[in-house]
């Protein structure tokens, strides 16, 4: 199906879940037209990525060789850094948050909110942190 289409993305993602259904989450990651092998043991990676492979077959998929990285401890993927300890955020991503000027319209404000929003899930109590920015986007209250 091609990509131009507006419902290819969803589709391809859709067939993506069926197919890797059983190892999703597992062994499996899987978005949009990338996809990341992981096993828990180095010595079980083998066996995993053959079970992807003869998965891609059945259902004759190729991959660009080109594209791919095997072996890999670490790797960046959607715009974070996946580790064996976990998933980091990249450092030029928290660099140019750092160096964004004030704020001075609400534009700007929603702007840094969403940027913001992207990280959520590595400080805590980002909620309870914004509350002074959820303030300011009510109408009539000014920016100082």
């Amino acid at each position: 199906m091609p990509f131009g289409l507006k419902n290819a993305g969803a589709t391809y993602q859709r067939a993506m879940q069926k197919i890797f259904d059983d190892m999703l989450h597992k062994n499996v990651e899987c978005y949009v037209d990338d996809l990341v092998v992981k096993s828990k043991k180095r010595e079980n990676h083998f066996h995993d990525l053959r079970k992807v492979f003869e998965r891609l077959r059945r259902y004759q998929l190729k991959m660009n060789p080109s594209k791919c990285a095997f072996g890999v401890t670490s790797e960046k993927f959607l715009g974070f850094i996946v580790r064996q300890r976990g998933i980091e955020i990249e450092q030029a991503k928290i660099d140019a948050i750092l160096r964004m000027p004030e704020p001075r319209n609400i534009h700007k404000l929603k702007s840094l909110q969403g940027k913001l929003a992207y990280l959520w899930r590595f400080i805590s109590n980002l909620v309870g942190r914004c509350q002074p920015f959820s303030r300011l986007m009510k109408k009539d209250v000014p920016l100082q």
